[in-house]
């Protein structure tokens, strides 16, 4: 089994890594994985005994989105990091580690440097602002109906292209490695999040994302030590070894293999960077801790289990090019001549095999599925969130609905998001999913990073200038995407591209920003001097946290 797993595509498409894969295709169903299959089941019924649990402490919305408030800096830490550690954090960086090597190592950098960009400038206003969506800062003093309508749409559409790339290589990964078919575990994946999300609510979903972190954590840490042991624990001795055989030689541990373009490596890290700042599941987590201080402690506890495991995977792909790579049993093709040659996205899984038997690889298909399955319950919360606090509650209702419909309609949201992901992820089973997680990245990046940190920190933002640089960001970033190589020709079967690269974040982020300067600038309205007026109250609201109170209801 493991043989025909080399030669199947797999997860490199369900996070940002899906840049630089290919296509997912079909894969041959496998022999049943019993290991993997009874590890997932206890975790299934373990996180759903949370769910009940967390079902009777779900009375208001403040319970369903935000877990009442109530969580700690350091459990939402973990949540946070759990949330942002996807399925192909482990299985794509892993694999890139160990076909690239050093830039591995810097994509995961461009990653990680958008923690900074968060802890010091958005979570404590984040939490001091908001109330349950970031719409609640981008609309605090401007037009609440438009801009909670632009912050929707938009934050729907990268949680909409997200869930396909999820679902997708969740199918996949079931398909590959427990032997059911693809459609029945779409299914599966569809309607476990579902339930975690309609009767637990954020409460669930926390709870989910910190034990999913810890399985991701501690398994993956395993590996690593029983592979990382071969070498004496000598990062030197691994070095000079994974050299000596590699394809790339002394230039494994050089930089600038993988992306030679400048200009695509540049719209990439900004994707990376200012899109992980504006994927509205990750931001809805800082309004689930008490105050502002614990949001820093969740970022900064979060960047650390994050940038733990960054490590833990550069050395786990650097392993991998010595355990698996000389192993024909692990690797098609092995090594000829000295040289590996080939790749394989599922690496991480063949090093557990190698490592620790079948007991370690059941183990760690395990956390992979659940690794999915916390990432879709925290992006289907955040999409039924926009529909009912921004759209329902605030602008159908304009504040005027109930608690109790309001919860009502956020499960009849989460219900229907999940239908969509999985008549999406059954319609895409064959599609390259890479170009949909780049634009989630890059709308991220457009159309919601700057409108955000404008309305924290310009006071001169209004909303005629919040609705052009929201809707021009959202509106270039999907053009780019749809005009590039990998959709233009890949997947539409065009001659040639009609914008040259595939990364939309260099061009559509400073689109966004000129627009939203310029038309505010231009806007002489008396509704826009009372917005700028109101930009001294909002300030003082987000440095003393009063805001939190009041923001639904200014």
């Amino acid at each position: 089994m493991m043989k025909r797993l080399l030669t199947a595509p797999a997860l490199l498409a369900l996070s940002a890594l899906a840049y630089a894969g290919p296509a997912i295709e079909a894969a041959e169903k496998q022999a049943t994985n019993w290991h993997a299959i009874i590890m997932f089941l206890l975790f299934v019924g373990m996180t759903m005994g949370i769910t009940y649990w967390a079902a009777s402490r779900t009375k208001s919305t403040a319970d369903f989105y935000t877990a009442g408030g109530g969580i700690t800096g350091f459990q939402n830490g973990l949540a946070i990091a759990g949330d942002y550690m996807s399925a192909a954090t482990l299985l794509g960086l892993t694999a890139m580690t160990y076909s690239q090597g050093y830039d591995g190592y810097m994509y995961m950098i461009a990653f990680f440097v958008g923690w900074p960009i968060i802890l010091f400038l958005m979570a404590e206003r984040l939490r001091n602002l908001g109330k349950f969506t970031f719409a609640d800062i981008t609309s605090y003093r401007l037009d609440q109906g438009k801009v909670r309508t632009m912050a929707a749409i938009s934050s729907l559409t990268v949680v909409c292209f997200y869930l396909i790339a999820q679902m997708v290589g969740a199918g996949q990964l079931i398909k590959l490695l427990f032997g059911l078919d693809y459609n029945v575990a779409i299914v599966a994946v569809g309607l476990l999040m579902m339930v975690y999300v309609t009767f637990g609510g954020m409460v669930a979903t926390t709870w989910v994302q910190i034990i999913k972190a810890c399985m991701l954590l501690a398994g993956g840490t395993l590996i690593m030590l029983l592979a990382f042991s071969q070498f004496d624990f000598s990062f030197t001795k691994l070095l000079e070894r994974a050299t000596a055989v590699h394809k790339l030689g002394p230039k494994l541990m050089h930089p600038g293999s993988f992306l030679a373009d400048p200009v695509t490596a540049i719209s990439l890290g900004l994707g990376l960077m200012f899109g992980t700042a504006g994927l509205p599941h990750i931001l809805m987590r800082f309004f689930t801790v008490t105050d502002a201080k614990e949001a820093r402690k969740s970022v900064l506890y979060a960047s650390g289990f994050v940038g733990f495991f960054f490590n833990v995977i550069f050395l786990m792909g650097l392993c991998a090019i010595l355990i698996v790579g000389q192993d024909p049993a692990f690797f098609e093709g092995g090594v000829v001549g000295g040289k590996i040659i080939g790749g394989g996205n599922m690496i991480a899984m063949h090093l557990a095999k190698a490592v620790g038997g079948d007991l370690l690889l059941g183990f760690l298909a395990a956390v992979a599925f659940a690794t999915i399955l916390a990432v879709v319950s925290g992006l289907a919360l955040a999409g039924a969130s926009a529909i009912s606090h921004d759209l329902y509650a605030r602008v159908i209702k304009k504040g005027q609905a109930s608690e109790s419909a309001e919860i009502r309609v956020s499960k009849i949201a989460t219900i229907g998001l999940g239908l969509v992901a999985m008549c999406l992820g059954i319609l895409f089973e064959k599609q390259n999913v890479a170009f949909m997680v780049g634009l989630a990245f890059g709308i991220a990046a457009a159309a919601n990073f700057p409108v955000l940190i404008l309305s924290m920190y310009w006071k001169g933002l209004t909303t005629r200038g919040a609705l052009v640089g929201g809707y021009s960001g959202l509106v270039s970033a999907v053009l780019f995407v749809l005009f590039s190589k990998s959709v233009w020709v890949a997947v539409l079967g065009n001659p040639k591209a009609l914008f040259p690269w595939d990364q939309p974040a260099l061009f559509a982020m400073p689109i966004a920003f000129l627009m939203a300067w310029i038309f505010s600038k231009t806007d002489s309205s008396v509704k826009a001097k009372a917005e700028i007026e109101a930009f001294e109250d909002q300030y003082v609201r987000g440095q003393t946290g009063y805001g939190a109170a009041t923001a639904s209801n200014h």
